[in-house]
């Protein structure tokens, strides 16, 4: 079987799959008088299929979008999760779109919806454009474009906002799972990167506590070495730059937890024992 007539095959049966899936009827007619899309049809990479409006809503919420945000859409389609972001939520918002067509009719979609102000459509390659000034990326595209963009996207600033409709990011499991009634996305916060050593003060001991971590997209394995003891972190995780784990304490019943602000290679939070709260401050060695 030729590569194209495969991929046709496959095409033709994901769109089946998603036009069942999430209700579209098949009469259902999309565009204006200057261009109609079909959904299914070929782009770059992808197919086309719309978004379900209560996946969009639902998608946008789940990332708290709000009027301070710059919302990119990669993959923008007809331009609905942009608009969206602009008209229910007051974000700013920019789709690239590779189709010209498509990018054209997204942008008049925009103007018809008065958003115009606030929503720029770019035609352009999602692979090129520069979109690391979002603080909330919104995806629908497939697995392996996902998987290519992971390391992107994680290199963007600590706290950023993913939400991606259909298809997750393998490895980086998702900090929340967004279901509706005919669809599901995956809702991610950039970490910040803090493998590594560092020397935590806390008050009452001698000498900076040892902390070395291990990390794995946003969850920290390692050790904390304070008061003679070197003790295993347990629940380490990050979100976006906030640090939270826990290390047992000396009477080995209870446990002390650590929540901390990291700001590139300095670290402030508060350690909380059983009785009371200690601040904390820290640097990567």
């Amino acid at each position: 079987m030729h590569v194209p007539a495969f991929r046709s095959l496959l095409s033709g049966l994901f769109v089946s799959f998603l036009v069942i899936a999430h209700g579209l009827a098949s009469a259902q007619q999309y565009g204006d008088d200057k261009y109609k899309p079909s959904v299914g049809q070929d782009g770059k990479d992808v197919i086309w299929v719309p978004t379900p409006d209560e996946m969009v809503t639902k998608m946008l919420a789940t990332a708290n979008v709000s009027s301070d945000d710059l919302v990119y859409d990669l993959g923008a389609g007809d331009g609905k999760i942009a608009i969206a972001a602009a008209r229910q939520f007051g974000a700013r918002a920019v789709g690239i779109e590779f189709n010209p067509d498509m990018a054209s009719l997204a942008q008049r979609n925009a103007e018809r919806a008065g958003v115009g102000g606030k929503v720029k459509i770019i035609r352009g390659d999602i692979f090129v454009e520069d979109f690391t000034q979002a603080s909330v990326v919104t995806l629908y595209l497939l697995p392996d474009l996902n998987l290519r963009l992971k390391p992107i996207i994680q290199k963007m600033k600590p706290g950023t906002r993913v939400v991606s409709h259909s298809f997750d990011m393998g490895d980086w499991e998702p900090d929340q799972t967004i279901q509706t009634s005919v669809a599901r996305g995956f809702y991610w916060v950039v970490p910040a990167r803090v493998e590594g050593n560092w020397s935590v003060k806390i008050p009452g001991q001698p000498k900076p506590a040892q902390l070395k971590l291990v990390q794995k997209n946003q969850k920290l394995e390692g050790t904390i070495s304070v008061g003679g003891q070197t003790l295993p972190i347990e629940s380490g995780r990050m979100s976006g730059a906030e640090m939270r784990f826990e290390y047992p304490a000396a009477d080995k019943k209870s446990k002390i937890a650590v929540t901390a602000t990291v700001n590139g290679g300095q670290l402030t939070g508060q350690l909380i024992t059983t009785t009371t709260p200690l601040e904390v401050t820290g640097q990567r060695q």
